[in-house]
């Protein structure tokens, strides 16, 4: 059913139930995982490029080592993992990866915003839902209490 899975990641600590979803369906279906994190470079446009090198460095190093995470944990349930880190516009990015991969499924969480946060802040999740020609599975990683 699924032989390619892509789990885009911010290393956000609520995105860990997104990977647990995703690696326990790449179990099931004998998958091989692709982990993916962007540095996103429309958080910071006002940046001088000298600040950027370093901001950009610093989130690099971030996303090797999520992306390291999430090919550990497929490696600990037998899988096969493939990682990468991009920069650039993250629901962009994740778009790209997916048609260049011909990846099957993307998985990813949301923090389910709704109202005016949504509005403003806009969300990766709905941009990779309304534009993604792939299967897309979004698990709620919203604060729960």
């Amino acid at each position: 059913m699924y032989d390619d899975i892509l789990i885009p990641t911010d290393a956000s600590p609520g995105a860990e139930e997104a990977i647990s979803e995703a690696i326990e369906l790449a179990a099931l279906t004998d998958a091989t995982v692709h982990a993916l994190y962007v540095v996103d470079t429309t958080n910071y446009p006002t940046l001088p490029d000298g600040k950027w090198a370093t901001v950009e460095e610093a989130l690099e190093g971030e996303g090797k080592r999520a992306v390291d995470a999430i090919a550990d944990r497929a490696a600990d349930a037998g899988l096969d993992a493939v990682t990468a880190v991009e920069t650039g516009t993250p629901h962009k990015e994740i778009l790209d990866y997916a048609e260049t991969n011909d990846v099957d499924l993307v998985v990813m969480g949301t923090h389910g915003q709704t109202g005016i946060d949504k509005v403003l802040l806009g969300s990766v999740t709905e941009n990779v839902l309304r534009e993604s020609d792939q299967s897309v599975l979004v698990k709620n990683i919203g604060d729960r209490e």
